[in-house]
C-alpha cells in the first residue's frame, strides 16, 4: 500500500488527492474571473475618462479656431457658465448661456487658447465631471489662470457639455505645460 502522499491506496489504481487541494482548486476559476472583471471594468473606466477629456479638449479646440458649429455639437444647447473672481475684495460672478458664447466665439478678433492639465476626472453613469487648473492665452499672450469644473452628460451622440464653473486669476504660476506652441 502506498501512503496517501504517493498516490494509490489500497483497493484502487490511481491517485488520492488530498482534498486540502481541491478547495485551492474551485477557488481559482473565481479569482480569474474577479481579475478578468476587473480589468474590463478598469478598461471601460479608462474609455469613458478618455471620452470626457476629448470632449473637453474639443471645446477647446472649437474656441482657438473659433469653430461655432464645432461648439454646437459638444455644448448642451440649454447650458450655462459662470465665471468667478474677486473684485474689490468681493466675489463677483458673469453668468453666460450658450448661445451668448456662440455670439462671442462668432464676433472675436482675437486667437483664445485655453489648456488644461492633472484632470480629476469623475464618471458616474450618464454624467461626468472634470476639475483642472487651467491658463488662458489670448494672441499667444497670458491672460489668465484658474480652475475649470466642467459638467458633463452622456447624451446618444456622446459627452457633451452641459455647463461649467471657472475662477479667473490674474497671479498665474508657471504652468507645468509651459509657453503654448505656436501654430
Amino acid at each position: 500500500m502506498r501512503s496517501r502522499r504517493g498516490g494509490s491506496s489500497s483497493g484502487t489504481n490511481g491517485p488520492v488527492f488530498s482534498m486540502r487541494y481541491a478547495a485551492p482548486m474551485r477557488v481559482i476559476p473565481i479569482i480569474i474571473a474577479v481579475l478578468v472583471t476587473a480589468t474590463l471594468s478598469a478598461q471601460s473606466a479608462n474609455r469613458e475618462k478618455d471620452a470626457v477629456l476629448k470632449t473637453v479638449q474639443t471645446f477647446f479646440d472649437t474656441m482657438t479656431a473659433k469653430d461655432v458649429e464645432g461648439a454646437r455639437a459638444i455644448l448642451q444647447p440649454q447650458g450655462r457658465f459662470h465665471a468667478m473672481r474677486m473684485r474689490d475684495g468681493k466675489p463677483d460672478v458673469r453668468a453666460f448661456s450658450n448661445e451668448e458664447y456662440f455670439a462671442d466665439l462668432q464676433s472675436s478678433k482675437q486667437t483664445m487658447r485655453e489648456r488644461i492639465w492633472n484632470p480629476d476626472v469623475r464618471i458616474d453613469g450618464l454624467i461626468a465631471t472634470v476639475w483642472a487648473r487651467y491658463d488662458f492665452w489670448i494672441d499667444g499672450k497670458l491672460s489668465h489662470c484658474g480652475i475649470d469644473a466642467f459638467d458633463l452628460i452622456k447624451t446618444g451622440e456622446g459627452w457633451k457639455i452641459a455647463g461649467g464653473v471657472y475662477t479667473l486669476e490674474a497671479k498665474c504660476p508657471p504652468s507645468p505645460l509651459g509657453p503654448p506652441k505656436q501654430e
